[in-house]
């Protein structure tokens, strides 16, 4: 019985082994800076602004 067992969990794993394929590569790292830098600097012109104009409507 063991060696039915042996035999027919070779006969299984063999084959996904012997087809796996390698990981893919890794992509290339997105440079986040560049259009978030932007935004961050919109929002705090955008907040000054407002800040600005609730201070002149006082």
């Amino acid at each position: 019985m063991k060696k039915v067992f042996f035999v027919l969990l070779i006969c299984l794993v063999v084959p996904y082994v012997l087809m796996a394929q390698p990981f893919p590569p890794d992509p290339p790292p997105i440079p986040i800076d560049g259009g978030l830098l932007y935004l961050l600097l919109g929002g705090i012109v955008l907040g000054v602004k407002k800040l600005m104009d609730m201070r002149k409507g006082k």
